[in-house]
């Protein structure tokens, strides 16, 4: 079968789905995970077998998340002007999203490896994937972790804070970038260019301060 195939189908299927039903749950990651984890399961294919197949998809993954950056030059000005509240905002969210995730592990009582994945979720996953070397996480659970963290935020954020009165383009972004990543950012930049930029911000913060928490750990565990 032809993984690279299907996962371009499911992925394209998700886009019509978007246009033609404007819900949340009509989210192409979302879409398409779904139905190649169905197939993969359905037909017994190990995750190192499509791994292998989709790697052409997977290399393209640190050059999209660099592209959106775009966002952030054209609304350099605006963002210079508001660049403490977009810092203490990015930073404050992250690290809550950092310690809820902790005490989650705690409280569910997760291995240790899983626990180490669950740390990294905040990030990006390609920065997921780099970090899970120093946390000794498995790296497919890492980066499983972290894009599960997106679809979720991706799909409950955005009416959460509608829900919340929350209508100001750079604070819905920053929350969405922070929480959701890349998935999130995606999602923020259809909502407006503004939204995608400190989306972008926020997932660029929140990228750093779970690398520093990961790296501090990482020191202070081979002392």
């Amino acid at each position: 079968m032809g993984w690279l195939a299907l996962t371009l189908l499911a992925f394209a299927l998700g886009v019509w789905a978007q246009a033609r039903w404007r819900t949340p749950l009509a989210n192409p990651t979302l879409i398409a995970t779904l139905a190649v984890a169905g197939t993969l399961l359905v037909s017994g294919t190990p995750y190192a077998t499509y791994a292998g197949a989709a790697r052409p998809l997977t290399s393209l993954l640190a050059p999209a998340v660099v592209a959106l950056a775009a966002p952030l030059y054209r609304h350099r000005a605006l963002l210079a002007r508001q660049w403490r509240a977009l810092v203490l905002g990015g930073l404050a969210g992250t690290a809550l999203a950092v310690a809820a995730n902790a005490l989650l592990a705690h409280a569910l009582r997760l291995s240790p490896g899983a626990a180490r994945a669950l740390l990294t979720a905040p990030a990006t996953s390609p920065v997921a994937l780099q970090l899970a070397p120093f946390t000794q996480a498995p790296p497919a659970l890492a980066a499983t972790l972290a894009v599960l963290s997106g679809l979720l935020g991706a799909l409950l954020l955005p009416p959460v804070l509608t829900r919340l009165g929350v209508r100001h383009p750079l604070a819905r972004g920053l929350a969405m970038g922070a929480v959701a990543h890349g998935i999130g950012t995606a999602r923020a930049r259809e909502e407006g260019e503004q939204t995608g930029a400190a989306a972008s911000v926020g997932m660029g913060l929140a990228a750093l301060l779970v690398t520093a928490v990961v790296g501090t750990l990482a020191a202070l565990g081979h002392r």
